[in-house]
């Protein structure tokens, strides 16, 4: 099995079937008022890079990093389909996306998420990322936690 991740338009047909999966995912756990996924539009944007991991050719995980003007930047998005899981994906699709923030000496990585996606949690901790309080326009909320990582500590332990 081949796995590639790479930037690509994430208006492709089997890139919105899977960000439809996604939805369906946090519409399983969360209200509306809970759900602070971006669309496809925000997602083309010129501020957010996405990024689409195939494995086999097959468009498997996603994940997109929107650039602030401050040398932050929120990651958005992050998933990877069911039948896809156990392969190391997700870790991959972050280890790229923090490789984009370093490039571009960014210095901050931010990203919410909801509690209740146990497993997400998991990596983010996994990968260094610690609970922060509300960012950018956020509020705080009882279906987002969110969390950070400052990637100068990352070079610094390199």
């Amino acid at each position: 099995m081949t796995v590639t991740i790479a930037i690509e338009q994430p208006k492709q047909p089997d890139v919105v079937a899977l960000i439809g999966l996604s939805d369906d995912y946090m519409a399983s756990l969360y209200p509306p008022e809970g759900n602070f996924a971006v669309d496809l539009d925000a997602l083309s944007q010129p501020d957010i890079s996405f990024l689409v991991a195939r494995l086999d050719g097959k468009a498997v995980g996603c994940g997109g990093i929107k650039w602030f003007a401050d040398g932050s930047a929120e990651l958005k998005r992050i998933f990877v389909h069911d039948e896809a899981r156990g392969h190391g994906i997700g870790r991959k699709i972050m280890a790229e996306l923090e490789a984009q923030a370093t490039a571009r000496n960014f210095t901050r990585l931010y990203l919410e998420t909801g509690p209740l996606n146990v497993e997400a949690v998991r990596l983010y901790e996994a990968l260094g990322y610690q609970t922060c309080g509300p960012f950018a326009d956020y509020e705080e909320n009882p279906h987002s936690l969110f969390m950070t990582k400052d990637l100068k500590q990352r070079e610094a332990a390199e």
